[in-house]
């Protein structure tokens, strides 16, 4: 089971994003949304009264969030999504790979080219029209079999070279493993040793990361990462370990200490917020407090 759903912000458009993606893609849909109250908004939400507020959608069957909320945030490449098309799965996974590529690249733009690479004979990185980043690549249909959407974090900018430190991090907040580990080679001068490739999990979830060096940017609200809590005692206990910038504590959200961003809600936020000003409620929150909704 998902229990761990990365979440885009978008500027007004959140819907719009997520009937494209329902598109682009060959196995997708949208299955949920839900809209922000008509009235009792905060004065820098008012004219959001009665508007979508979330989109859920899913990717080949992983379930991915979309916000829709003001122009504050916008994703960049510190997180991306692979997209891997395996030939042992999909006999036409390069056709499709191409066909996805060209939707994506509509309105968007190219980070890495599409074309062979000594880690894929088909890869590229793409910047949609919303400025979501996706890796498209053919995967060696001899390797360890992975998920087709997996996020991938990038260390750059001010957290560049801590990777590893993350992996190790990570994978002890949420009972994890590591995966693949790649070092960048000894010839790479600076960045030797770091982090050229690897993937871990978490929560039996797929992720990878890199040490990016020479890269202006980094985590944002843009792009976080919701986990579904199973009661209030496991919300506090990764409330504890993550939340390491008090300033970024609002609603649920809070930063670790490389400023990746969290969204920690329990599993049936849905139910409670269907109660009585229960969205006034969460408004006021830091951590959230089930027992506060009533």
């Amino acid at each position: 089971m998902q229990r761990i759903v990365p979440t885009i912000w978008f500027d007004h458009n959140a819907a719009e994003a997520a009937a494209f993606y329902a598109s682009a893609f060959r196995d997708a849909r949208v299955i949920e949304t839900q809209h922000y109250p008509a009235e009792g908004l905060l004065d820098f939400q008012a004219e959001m009264a009665g508007e979508v507020l979330t989109v859920v959608f899913e990717i080949g069957g992983y379930r991915m969030m979309g916000i829709n909320a003001g122009p504050e945030f916008r994703p960049n490449p510190s997180v991306s999504f692979f997209v891997n098309f395996d030939p042992s799965v999909d006999p036409d996974a390069r056709a499709h790979l191409d066909e996805l590529w060209a939707k994506l690249g509509d309105g968007g733009q190219a980070l890495m080219p599409l074309q062979d690479y000594p880690h894929s004979p088909r890869y590229g990185w793409i910047e949609d029209r919303y400025g979501v980043s996706w890796q498209l690549m053919l995967t060696n249909p001899d390797g360890d079999p992975r998920p087709f959407i997996i996020p991938s974090i990038m260390f750059g900018h001010t957290v560049q070279g801590r990777a590893k430190e993350a992996i190790d991090f990570y994978t002890s907040v949420f009972d994890g493993r590591p995966g693949v580990f790649v070092p960048y080679p000894p010839q790479m001068g600076p960045v030797a040793g770091q982090v050229m490739f690897a993937d871990f999990q978490l929560l039996g979830q797929w992720f990878t990361t890199m040490d990016a060096a020479g890269q202006d940017f980094t985590f944002t609200c843009g792009v976080s990462l919701m986990v579904e809590c199973h009661g209030q005692d496991e919300l506090d206990h990764y409330w504890s370990r993550l939340s390491a910038v008090p300033e970024a504590e609002a609603c649920g959200w809070c930063a670790d200490k490389f400023g990746l961003s969290w969204q920690l809600v329990p599993a049936d936020l849905g139910e409670l917020m269907a109660k009585p000003d229960s969205y006034a409620k969460l408004m006021g929150m830091k951590k959230i407090d089930i027992a506060a909704f009533g």
